[in-house]
């Protein structure tokens, strides 16, 4: 076998394990796709929103106050506005 014949059968094992590793990436990115999928899900049914409260949430997430249950404003304590320093 010359050195050609040697590096062509290098080559070809060399991309046989460089598509074996490819599929490898592939399928773990699938993997990684459906855990992420699949931790979103869990995260939203956390929230115990009906359908329409969650479109409702997700077409507008400012108003994620109206969707938690609370009534009424925020308590005075958190409205007070920080005194602005005097020299």
């Amino acid at each position: 076998m010359n050195k050609i014949e040697k590096i062509d059968n290098e080559l070809e094992k060399a991309r046989e394990k460089a598509a074996e590793w490819a599929a490898k990436v592939r399928e773990l990115e699938r993997q990684r796709q459906e855990e992420e999928n699949s931790q979103i899900v869990q995260a939203v049914r956390s929230l115990k929103l009906t359908p329409d409260a969650l479109a409702a949430f997700l077409s507008n997430p400012a108003n994620l106050a109206a969707t938690s249950g609370q009534v009424g404003p925020k308590s005075a304590d958190t409205q007070k506005e920080e005194p602005a320093d005097e020299e």
